[in-house]
């Protein structure tokens, strides 16, 4: 049995690792390992359990973006959509990322759409290590559950709107420094991908885990076919 401290979710897999996911792209991180780093990707790609995952391994302050403006505003994302609209909404997300940015060395989860905005991708990529985590549709629609808490998933058929919006956000996720596929991941996997890829980028062994534990083993690639 899988310790329950290894999984994203119920739903995520912990079977035989597929290979490196991490995909780095053309433009070169910030070369200070002081950077904050903030998660972006679909809703119930693993954010939030990452991010934490991951602050925890590096000592530093976990950022839930959500949970922040949820906090100032008092209510629920889904109430905030439901009583004052997404325009409202992504004003308050917006200010409220300018303010969370302005501070380093944090690990910050994002809402899946704030880098939809231009002026929130351009200083996510100047202030931080912009890490977009994926998954294919059909494991984001097992992750995201029925919950009603996600609004912008409302609806009957839930994988249509999930591969409608990964389409419209397709190429703002792509502007990330690095991108790593989570689907057959667990929590400490995502976290190994993550700091591998920002020392591969930064040139930089300082970035660790901070409490000495080895790498999560990885298993064989499945056969093809």
């Amino acid at each position: 049995m899988v310790p329950s401290n290894l999984k994203m979710s119920a739903s995520m897999s912990t079977r035989s690792w597929r290979g490196s996911k991490a995909q780095i792209g053309a433009e070169p991180l910030p070369q200070s390992t002081k950077k904050t780093i903030a998660l972006t990707g679909f809703m119930a790609v693993g954010k939030s359990v990452v991010g934490r995952r991951l602050a925890r391994r590096l000592k530093r302050r976990f950022v839930d973006l959500d949970q922040t403006i949820e906090a100032t505003e008092e209510m629920k994302i889904h109430e905030i959509f439901n009583r004052k609209g997404e325009a409202y909404f992504r004003k308050a997300e917006k200010r409220k990322l300018r303010e969370i940015l302005c501070q380093g060395g944090q690990v910050i989860a994002t809402g899946g759409g704030a880098i939809m905005d231009e002026e929130n991708l351009r200083l996510l990529k100047q202030r931080s290590w912009l890490i977009c985590l994926t998954a294919s549709p059909e494991v984001l629609l097992q992750r995201s559950g029925t919950r009603k808490e996600r609004p912008l998933l409302e609806g009957d058929d839930r994988e249509r709107r999930i591969k409608g919006l990964l389409g419209r956000r397709e190429k703002s996720y792509a502007q990330a420094h690095v991108s790593i596929d989570t689907s057959y991941l667990s929590v400490d996997e995502a976290v190994e991908e993550i700091i591998a890829a920002i020392e591969r980028l930064s040139g930089s062994k300082k970035l660790k885990m901070e409490d000495g534990r080895r790498k999560v083993p990885r298993g064989p690639r499945p056969s093809s076919g």
